[in-house]
């Protein structure tokens, strides 16, 4: 009990960096940027997924937080957001690095990763284009501060510290029963769960990436470097584990049927991807 509740601190500790700048930088754009600096925004959306996949790859979880935060306040696309979803390594980068793992392996990965972010995400954002036609959605950064009361107008600074300490404490306690969950199943059952199999693997690798928590990025790197998970279930199981970032969408985002899409697609994208490096014979 003791290392779950260390663990459980250390992970939510790390977060508080990027949650706390992140919530500065949209106070900021609240309290002072102009209508020129919003349009700048929205103009160089188009090419979110692109900027997104790549700074996505960086081996820290607090990015997908942050992006989360940022799309709930409509600056950026739904289609960059998925971007740094489905590339987003988590613990996946250290566990490579820490188990001497070839560069070319690692420099594989990272660029699948980055390139199937990419293109989906650019797809996704212009599939979501055609469908609302000329619609645009107003930007919403001060949406949190109406939707939770917060209080913006007391200032940047105690603003930004409100909203940090506000999904701070949301993620310690979610963390902290995923991390109770975890040490009751025990890492050996996962690891049956998701034993090689044909399409199973990929769907089932799938769904244990999709939990919230750095365990499960490092339990399925691990599964594959001992040889025990294919190729295509390992890229399934990374490609739909965003880290935290699905749960601070769920929290700062108030539309539930479009985080329930959101979710969906980015496990649909992470299972098919998975089945195509399958089908293709792709090796890292």
């Amino acid at each position: 009990m003791l290392d779950i509740i260390l663990d459980t601190l250390l992970d939510s500790v790390r977060l508080l960096p990027f949650l706390f700048l992140t919530y500065l930088a949209m106070e900021y754009m609240e309290h002072r940027a102009g209508n020129r600096i919003q349009s700048a925004i929205r103009k160089s959306g188009k090419w979110g997924p692109a900027i997104g996949s790549i700074l996505g790859a960086f081996p820290q979880c607090g990015f997908s937080a942050a992006a989360s935060n940022l799309y709930a306040g409509r600056i950026i696309t739904i289609g960059t957001l998925l971007s740094i979803y489905l590339s987003t390594s988590d613990e996946m980068l250290p566990v490579l690095i820490s188990e001497n793992a070839g560069i070319d392996m690692i420099l594989k990965i990272l660029g699948v990763k980055i390139v199937i972010g990419m293109t989906a995400g650019f797809l996704i954002d212009l599939a979501a284009g055609r469908l609302r036609g000329k619609e645009r959605e107003k930007l919403r950064i001060g949406h949190m501060c109406e939707q939770h009361h917060c209080h913006c107008e007391n200032g940047i600074l105690k603003s930004a510290l409100h909203h940090t300490a506000e999904i701070f404490l949301y993620l310690l306690l979610i963390s902290f029963f995923l991390n109770l969950l975890i040490g009751l199943i025990g890492e050996d059952f996962l690891a049956d769960l998701i034993l090689s199999r044909p399409v199973i693997g990929e769907l089932i690798a799938g769904a244990v990436g999709m939990i919230p928590n750095c365990a499960a990025s490092v339990v399925i790197t691990q599964l594959y470097l001992k040889g025990i998970l294919s190729a295509g279930a390992m890229l399934s199981g990374l490609l739909s584990g965003a880290g935290v970032g699905i749960l601070v969408l769920l929290r700062v985002n108030d539309r539930r049927k479009e985080n329930a899409g959101i979710i969906a697609l980015l496990y649909a994208v992470g299972v098919t991807a998975g089945l195509l490096v399958e089908l293709l014979g792709i090796r890292f």
